[in-house]
């Protein structure tokens, strides 16, 4: 009968110790998903410092023909809420070329949205969310290579 009485005890002693590895495993994993301020908000709209270098480098794969961009201008960065999330927004104007031809496809107005300071996703259907904004020419994205 001894035999018997041991096994359920140390069943039992490994799944105690299971259970408290999964807890501190939890426990650890909740932590690093939490800004150490609290603030989950500030972390996600902190300021994208390299705004114009992001859109740049997103611009080659958004459009079918980076190269001969016209009358391209951009807006500063502002936090902006849409579908009621509220996030940093750049503002950008360009004419660029339709698909491989020579001819424009006329100008269009695009945001790109910013989260935890870098670029997220270009916003095409932007509504009211680019106006008023103030736009300053923007030559680095005329002069994009192929």
């Amino acid at each position: 009968m001894r035999g018997i009485a041991v096994r359920p005890a140390r069943a039992f002693a490994n799944t105690g110790l299971s259970l408290g590895m999964t807890l501190v495993a939890a426990v650890l994993f909740g932590c690093t998903h939490h800004p150490a301020d609290g603030d989950g908000a500030t972390a996600l709209n902190a300021y994208p410092t390299n705004y114009k270098s992001d859109i740049l480098a997103a611009m080659h794969a958004y459009l079918d023909n980076p190269t001969g961009i016209r009358d391209a201008a951009i807006g500063e960065p502002a936090l902006k809420s849409k579908g009621g999330t509220t996030r940093y927004v750049v503002c950008v104007k360009f004419n660029a070329k339709k698909n491989r031809g020579n001819d424009y496809a006329g100008s269009k107005e695009v945001a790109a949205e910013f989260m935890v300071g870098r670029f997220d996703q270009f916003i095409e259907n932007i509504k009211d969310l680019c106006a008023g904004t103030t736009y300053t020419p923007f030559p680095e994205l005329q002069n994009l290579p192929p």
